[in-house]
């Protein structure tokens, strides 16, 4: 083989001389002598341009979607692949990268490929701008799970990974995950970042304690929350300058039990410069939160006002006491007229609760074929690892589900409610550890919201005697049942011959 076959400065790929190599063409050249004095078989230059390698169709299964896409999405580029038979202009994996206008030229190759399904991976935030565009295309886009999709060992790239998908999406062996309607999207975004801010609220009062307890003010021993009226007035008037304990110590509330002398003991520190300075700038930060939390709460309100389905009011419910992160307009009105049922007569269940899973899920539930399988998008079903006919384990999946999260609160709650859900709640309790108890009432939670919203059927409690009750003739169903198969009969103890 000569030299002069090779294009001078052009990369050369392979060369079947026993490993891959990648180096030019002007190297190769004076190379080749060389190698051809030393090894028994002439030397081929098998491909100079490189090439996708077309992944075999697996026998046996027919293609449901054959006009379907993969994408692998990127932070700087996305990798699509379409059915070789039907790419425009040959090429069956094309990358785009992830400005606005790039991902216009994506939805426009794939119109002229004729694709009609997408299928992509939730990677981070990075798919939703994607995913956008293509909605508004008219595309039908499935966002899947990445650990349903990992390829097969071997190796990995991103061209592989968008053929990956479009392959089991043209088979038809990648479900979609559940994403609400698009206003729904909207007030999901906002109580998200209204959650945020409360987090944000909350190191901030974290570093107030610090800094109290850096100057020995021991203020958080005799008052329960310095976050609240009283605490609040003690620090506003310690960073106007005032020093007097007695002074201070007066600001309390009146259901404050410690009393003054003790207040102003916790009160008397050694007032340094730099933790006044970051008590100041905490409690800027705290009313800077507040200030955003009420144009977040105003911009709730809007939203929830536009997806109202009726103007009534609901009816009068439990009185309850009103939490102090709630928002401050009336929330329990909004979320009734927009799901046209009262989600907070369910024991546990409040305002703010409610307010997350209606704006994670939505009020039309037809995306979910049964309560069975709402509960289990949640997160809340227990688990089936069987083999061999054998329960290997009924572990709960793993999951970040923030209606879940609120409902397992919603839950906990129910340790003192002389309710039908509080003795359901005690009765777990006592049958499995409180983790599991927790989970279980909050599956419970989980198919009463699925029925109320489905039903429009308001949630009314027997109580915590009807439930008991019904508890105890299940019991002894049970146990008349299991003597009639052992050959006995029960007879009640008033009725029992004495021996």
């Amino acid at each position: 083989m000569e030299a002069s076959l090779v294009t001078l400065g052009a990369p050369v790929w392979k060369i079947d001389d026993g490993g891959p190599s990648r180096r030019s063409a002007t190297q190769y050249a004076q190379e080749v002598p060389e190698m051809e004095a030393t090894q028994k078989r002439p030397l081929h230059l098998i491909d100079a341009t490189p090439h996708t390698r077309r992944t075999p169709k697996p026998a046996g299964l027919r293609r449901i979607n054959p006009h379907a896409a993969g994408i692998d999405i990127g932070s700087r580029s996305d990798f699509v692949a379409v059915d070789p038979e039907c790419a425009a202009a040959g090429d069956a994996v094309r990358e785009f990268g992830s400005f606005t206008a790039d991902l216009y030229r994506l939805a426009d190759w794939l119109q002229a490929s004729g694709v009609t399904t997408v299928a992509m991976e939730s990677t981070g935030v990075y798919w939703i701008p994607v995913m956008e565009v293509l909605e508004a295309r008219g595309f039908e886009v499935r966002l899947v799970d990445p650990r349903r999709v990992k390829n097969v060992p071997g190796r990995k790239s991103d061209v592989l990974d968008c053929q990956w998908l479009q392959q089991l999406m043209s088979y038809g062996l990648l479900s979609g995950a559940f994403r609400p309607d698009d206003q729904v999207c909207v007030l999901r975004a906002l109580a998200r970042q209204r959650a945020t801010l409360l987090r944000t609220q909350a190191r901030s009062v974290q570093h107030m304690q610090k800094a109290l307890v850096q100057m020995n003010i021991q203020l958080a021993n005799v008052i329960a929350d310095v976050a609240g009226t009283s605490g609040q007035a003690i620090l506003r008037a310690i960073v106007a300058g005032e020093r007097n304990p007695y002074a201070l110590a007066r600001l309390k509330d009146c259901r404050v039990r410690a009393s003054d002398d003790d207040i102003a003991r916790s009160l008397q520190g050694n007032w340094r410069v730099e933790h006044l300075f970051a008590l100041r700038q905490a409690l800027d930060a705290f009313d800077f939160c507040g200030q955003q939390l009420q144009q977040c709460d105003d911009e709730i309100e809007a939203q929830l006002a536009r997806l109202h389905i009726t103007q009534v009011e609901p009816d009068k419910g439990k009185k309850r006491s009103k939490a102090r992160n709630a928002p401050k307009f009336d929330l329990r009105t909004r979320l009734f007229q927009m799901c046209g049922v009262d989600l907070t007569r369910i024991d546990g269940v409040d305002v703010t609760t409610a307010l997350v899973v209606v704006s994670e899920t939505g009020t039309d539930m037809s995306k979910f074929p049964s309560d069975k399988h709402f509960a289990s998008w949640m997160g809340l079903c227990p688990g089936t690892k069987i083999t061999g006919g054998k329960v290997m384990s009924g572990k709960t999946k793993r999951c970040a589900n923030r209606a879940a999260q609120a409902l397992r609160l919603a839950a906990a709650a129910l340790r003192t409610s002389q309710s039908a859900l509080g003795a359901y709640y005690r009765r777990m309790c006592a049958r499995m550890d409180k983790s599991k108890a927790v989970t279980a009432a909050a599956h419970k939670l989980a198919r009463l919201i699925y029925t109320m919203l489905t039903k429009g059927e308001e949630y009314t409690d027997q109580g915590q005697a009807y439930y008991e009750e019904r508890y105890q003739q299940r019991v002894l169903h049970n146990l008349n049942r299991r003597a009639q198969q052992l050959g006995m009969t029960l007879v009640p103890a008033t009725a029992a011959q004495p021996v």
